[in-house]
């Protein structure tokens, strides 16, 4: 196994389900916009059960940093968790913008 160099990058897949006033208080919205400051790609969408469900693909340090962000949110809202999975996708399954639902 060859280790990886710490200047390369390698990319990462999280799937994170926020819970707490998440809906309706303009979080997958802020949540764009700062994915996509961040070059990061993927989904925020609405679940029944209230919570908001967040894909993020990109760079490690940067979806990190969005993770962190994603405890905080706009001004409105109130997380109070943050349950993260990191995935493994193909190539062909990367979405290759951040969206809405």
């Amino acid at each position: 196994m060859t280790a990886v160099p710490p200047s390369s990058t390698r990319t990462i897949v999280c799937r994170c389900l926020v819970r707490g006033r998440v809906q309706g208080v303009y979080y997958r919205a802020s949540a764009r916009e700062r994915a996509r400051a961040g070059g990061i790609r993927g989904h925020a969408r609405n679940l029944p059960d209230s919570r908001v469900e967040v894909l993020a693909c990109g760079a490690e340090p940067a979806v990190r940093a969005f993770i962190d962000w994603l405890w905080i949110g706009p001004s409105a809202a109130k997380v109070i968790e943050v349950d993260v999975q990191e995935l493994q996708l193909a190539a062909h399954e990367l979405p290759g913008d951040f969206t809405t639902a």
